[in-house]
């Protein structure tokens, strides 16, 4: 079995940085796709940034265009979030994910099997 966890959250002001990572361990497991979701208090899991373990190429989300950018580490078989310029709306808990069936990028949580268990990022105005 294919455990995920997450670390890097907390607390930062607005227009600060912060760089969350995932890190996979257990039985050896080929993702074809990772990626980070996250969950505003109140709301549903929305899908952040993905990325394809194959050669790398990224998705990501609108709302976090041009501020957040995921990357991986195959070695490690560690994805990263970085995440700049945060704003108080990326407040939530962030969930990295991952599919070991190539969907292509799926934004839907319903097309991922392995989650962690979620770490906090508060972003205070």
């Amino acid at each position: 079995q294919v455990q995920l966890e997450e670390s890097g959250g907390g607390l930062v002001q607005v227009g600060g940085s912060l760089r969350l990572s995932c890190a996979a361990s257990g039985r050896t497991y080929n993702f074809a796709t990772m990626g980070w979701f996250r969950q505003p208090p109140g709301k549903e899991r929305e899908c952040v940034a993905l990325i394809r373990w194959s050669d790398g190429g990224t998705y990501n989300a609108d709302s976090v265009k041009g501020r957040f950018t995921i990357s991986r580490d195959n070695a490690k078989k560690s994805v990263y979030l970085q995440m700049n310029s945060l704003k108080p709306e990326d407040t939530a808990v962030y969930f990295c994910a991952g599919s070991a069936i190539n969907y292509g990028f799926r934004t839907s949580r319903d097309f991922y099997d392995y989650w962690g268990q979620g770490t906090q990022v508060t972003v205070s105005s």
